[in-house]
């Protein structure tokens, strides 16, 4: 039974067909066969021949015309099609193949549609600018060119070019693309899909009512051979409430589901999207994006931000034979940003800054709504209303009483005729699921090149206060108004904070009733906030609860959490069971908390047994923690066999530590091999401890292999220890080899250094090449020295290259020592930015100095900076040092704030280093405040005080506040 047959036995109800249906499908399934038999003769093939043509099998030929066998695939219609030249009539044959299997019947319930049946514009690929046609014979008017230029294919088409062809072979598929926008993600996507056209793929963009409830409500009806687009992925992947988690725990179940496939995931992210999803969380916070984290492993694809010379040249030979939008684009666009300019990049950005005050409130508003997290289509009311504080007093005076049109007509007029800075959205009709009312007004949705604009220009602003009533008052949904609820809590806007909060908790977001809670509990109201954690809980979400009860553990009251724990496990967290457990220990009903830890290792955890006999372990009670590690062993845990083992080792029994290695090892256990292995060598059995370190190596043991190197090199056998080090060196330890010459040069033999120095030089390690460039230089060849550094350099150390100044300096060469340190310097060499920065300002070249500062600040380092400042102030130069203050409050790097905000407060300067620190708390890095609070606490000048009720949007702060009582649709 081929994936089809068993789609369709998966997708239906059951039941046969009757007689009559039968007939007809055993009538097209002949009739097909006979107009490919048919073509074949006509065009004088044997099947040997027809199969070559097809790249298909021969039997795989033979019986997709015999009578007497099963259906062939849809793929080997395709393939037989288009190699008999049948390509036009390749959709009608398949549509033959498809009542032939009994297909058609349910095409009804089928989502997508034929992959040529759509428009590349409806699937959001960007439409390009518009450029007149020449005149010339038959002109007769203005004309118009095609609505998308020629397609020039870079690296990245390739990567996809692979996914997508190993899904036309019956390999499911996904992929990733990964770029700002404008960088021709969709249009990749789309072109890449192309050679599934002629083999009868279906293509489906889930979007409504919302791109989520779509994918979840009809993920399960997606047949083989269909692409699933997910264009800006996080409309599916990043929606709160653990909505997105559902998403890509089905795509998953899907993509590996070998009876439904094949099928391909194509979907776009930019950056930013990816790196927030793909990130590990922190020790201590939720892993949000787990399941998201793992369909993206390995399928991401980046794209380039420009062309690089080889694609800049094909797009010259295709302007060159007539395709005017890359030709104007060529002219237009600079360093190679070709498919901004082509989206309208730079008309977006022209109307945006020449725009009238109304028109740039509305934008904008927009921009930092999208920024800080709101819904993708922004309702009307809000921008009216949000837009106010975004005008002067002058400007909100002289308003027109139409303003708000005039501002719409502005922002909504196309650009090049395809795309406008501000856009009206038509929302579709919902069909068949339920959804949220919307508000009967229209909707606007910011363009994505101003979106990521203004995500990058306004990153260190805080909205005013008419943004925050706006979304309080204006906005809907329960994932945008929680996104909006956080960022006000990470720029320390904590009333907007908690108000946000409350409308989303009102509209459905368990995720508000968590935080909310939190906040109860904070001002004392522990009723109120048990009461929303239960809330949160019957709405499928216990972290609430649990972090409750986790607050009233370390606070000492174990009663009440101990309640709190087990009503969250009742709701479904399993975690609560090892804090349950770690509580009744601690209160001493030993018994209780064993019962406890067993219950979750029965679930498959037995770290709670591991935890609770560490524990007794500690405290002297090594028999009671025996008989917990034999429990959480006999749940499968290899590692509590390794604690036996130790134990054993303690009580000076080595053969029962033995067979309890042996045993852990047996299972698996690679530190149990290695502890044999040590075992060993420790009695003098070489050849066996080789044996054990090669047994771990094959599992994949990057320290076996280490410990092969040292085992080979104690006996003398360097040329078997410079292999292993190799070998851990390819296995991803690239540090091996240089760890062994570096032993080596230790122990005085610089010649048997030598050549693992070498091998590991070889392989392009900098440190290596360095090491070799110091010997040389030492010897005193200055050239065969600058070689190696050299080398080193382009192997991508920056250091290399002011080791060679500094060799340049010592040398008197102080002019080609300058040449270098600007070299190591724009590789990002902060060593060198620092000392070119220091002897620029001691040579009184302030400009320069500060240039190197910046350079080194947007690398991410503010020691230079931070020196600078320093070395002014102490100076003298206090105006020299307020001009790195005012650049660090341009910057968009909150480390900078950070850094300068500690010497303001270390200089005595407390309102200078809170200016700072609200600077950085603006651009929602509220770690500065906490910093500078430790700053004054460890100077003995405790400020928990500081800020202590929030912000308010203009940076003021908040008079004393309490949280009032709660809607009753949250409380």
């Amino acid at each position: 039974m081929n994936n089809d047959e068993q789609w369709v036995r998966h997708s239906t109800d059951g039941g046969g067909m009757g007689t009559d249906e039968s007939r007809g499908s055993v009538t097209r399934l002949m009739e097909l066969r006979a107009r490919l038999e048919a073509r074949r003769v006509a065009r004088g093939l044997t099947k040997t021949q027809l199969a070559r043509l097809a790249g298909l099998g021969r039997t795989v030929v033979s019986q997709a015309l015999s009578d007497a066998a099963p259906a062939p695939s849809a793929q080997t219609v395709g393939a037989l099609a288009r190699a008999l030249g049948l390509d036009k009539d390749v959709r009608s044959l398949l549509d033959m193949l498809a009542t032939a299997s009994g297909t058609a019947e349910i095409s009804s319930r089928l989502v997508g549609r034929p992959i040529a049946d759509w428009d590349p514009l409806d699937l959001e690929v960007h439409p390009a600018v518009d450029v007149l046609a020449d005149t010339g014979p038959g002109w007769n008017g203005r004309g118009r060119a095609t609505v998308l230029p020629g397609y020039v294919r870079r690296p990245h088409d390739a990567e996809l070019a692979d996914i997508v062809a190993a899904a036309a072979v019956g390999r499911s598929g996904m992929a990733m693309l990964v770029g700002p926008s404008s960088t021709g993600k969709t249009r990749a996507c789309w072109e890449a899909v192309q050679p599934l056209v002629p083999l009868g793929w279906r293509l489906w963009h889930p979007f409504n009512p919302t791109r989520a409830q779509a994918t979840l409500a009809d993920l399960t009806h997606v047949a083989p051979r269909t692409v699933v687009w997910l264009n800006e992925a996080q409309h599916y992947l990043g929606v709160g409430e653990g909505i997105g988690e559902q998403i890509a725990a089905a795509l998953t179940s899907l993509l590996t589901d070998r009876q439904r496939g094949p099928v391909l995931f194509l979907g776009t992210l930019w950056p930013e999207y990816a790196t927030a999803y793909t990130a590990l969380p922190k020790p201590g916070i939720e892993d949000v994006h787990l399941q998201v984290r793992q369909l993206l492993a390995g399928r991401q694809i980046t794209l380039p931000e420009s062309f690089d010379e080889a694609a800049t040249n094909a797009t010259k030979i295709l302007a060159g034979v007539g395709d005017r939008q890359l030709a104007h684009a060529l002219e237009h666009a600079s360093d190679g940003r070709l498919t901004q300019f082509l989206a309208g990049a730079p008309e977006l950005l022209h109307r945006y800054r020449i725009a009238a005050p109304p028109a740039r409130a509305l934008l904008h508003a927009a921009m930092d709504a999208r920024r800080l997290g709101a819904g993708l289509h922004l309702p009307l009311s809000f921008l009216k209303y949000a837009a106010a504080d975004y005008l002067s007093d002058d400007e909100y005076d002289t308003l027109a009483d139409d303003w708000l049109e005039q501002a719409l007509a502005e922002t909504s007029a196309p650009v090049h005729g395809n795309l406008a800075p501000l856009r009206r959205i038509r929302p579709r009709p919902a069909h068949g699921i339920s959804t949220p009312a919307e508000p009967d007004q229209p909707s606007y949705r910011l363009a994505d090149y101003l979106e990521q604009h203004g995500r990058h220009g306004r990153r260190m602003l805080c909205p005013p206060a008419s943004f925050w009533q706006a979304a309080q008052d204006h906005l809907t949904r329960p994932d945008g108004l929680a996104n909006l609820a956080m960022a006000a809590r990470s720029r320390h806007r904590s009333r907007w904070a908690y108000h946000l909060w409350c409308k989303a908790a009102e509209t459905g977001s368990t995720n508000a009733l968590v935080q909310l809670a939190g906040m109860r509990e904070t001002v004392g109201d522990r009723a109120t906030a048990e009461q929303l954690a239960r809330q949160a809980a019957e709405a499928g979400n216990s972290w609430a609860l649990y972090q409750l009860a986790r607050g009233r553990g370390a606070a000492g009251d174990y009663e009440s959490a101990e309640t709190l724990y087990l009503q969250a496990k009742e709701a479904g967290n399993t975690d609560a069971l090892d804090r349950l457990a770690e509580i009744r220990e601690r209160a001493g009903d030993r018994e209780g908390a064993e019962e406890l830890a067993r219950q979750v290792a029965a679930a498959g955890n037995p770290g709670a047994l591991l935890w609770l006999a560490r524990n007794r372990e500690w405290a002297g009670d090594g028999e009671g923690a025996g008989l917990l590690y034999r429990q959480a062993a006999d749940a499968g845990g290899t590692l509590a066999l390794v604690r036996l083992a130790e134990q054993c080792d303690k009580a000076e029994d080595p053969e029962g530590a033995e067979a309890l290695y042996q045993q852990a090892s047996d299972a698996g256990n690679i530190d149990a091999v290695l502890r044999l292995a040590g075992r060993q060598k420790e009695a003098g059995d070489l050849e066996g401890a080789e044996l054990l370190y090669r047994r771990a190596a094959d599992a994949g043991g990057i320290l076996a292999l280490l410990r092969l190197a040292e085992l080979r090199e104690e006996i003398g056998d360097r040329t078997g220890a410079e292999q292993f080090a190799q070998q851990a060196a390819d296995a991803g330890d690239t540090d091996a080899l240089f760890r062994l010459a570096r032993d080596r040069a230790g122990a005085g033999d610089d010649e048997g250094a030598e050549f693992p120095y070498r091998r590991a030089a070889d392989a392009g390690d900098p440190d290596a090449l360095l090491w070799f460039a110091g010997r040389r230089e030492k010897a005193g060849d200055l050239e065969g020295a600058e070689t190696l550094y050299r080398q080193a350099a382009d192997a991508g150390g920056s250091l290399a290259l002011f080791r060679l100044a500094e060799q340049r300096e010592r040398n008197g060469d102080r002019r080609g020592a300058e040449i270098l340190y600007q070299q190591s310097a724009r590789a990002g060499g902060t060593l060198a930015l620092l000392r070119l920065a220091m002897e620029r300002e001691e040579a009184g070249d302030h400009d320069e100095a500060e240039r190197f500062a910046r350079q080194a600040a947007d690398t991410g380092n503010t020691e230079v900076l931070a020196r600078l400042v320093e070395l002014r102030e102490k100076a003298g130069d206090l105006e020299g040092a307020k001009i790195l203050y005012r650049y660090a409050a341009d910057t968009d790097n909150t480390k900078v704030l950070a850094s300068l905000a500690g010497l303001r407060e270390s200089a005595g300067d407390r309102a200078g280093a809170e200016q700072l620190a609200r600077q950085a708390v603006d651009a929602g890095d509220a770690s500065c405040l906490s910093w500078l609070i430790g700053l004054r606490k460890k100077a003995g000048t405790d400020d928990d005080g500081l800020w202590q009720y929030g912000l308010e949007p203009d940076g003021t702060p908040s008079a004393p506040w309490t949280p009032p009582a709660l809607p009753s649709a949250c409380g």
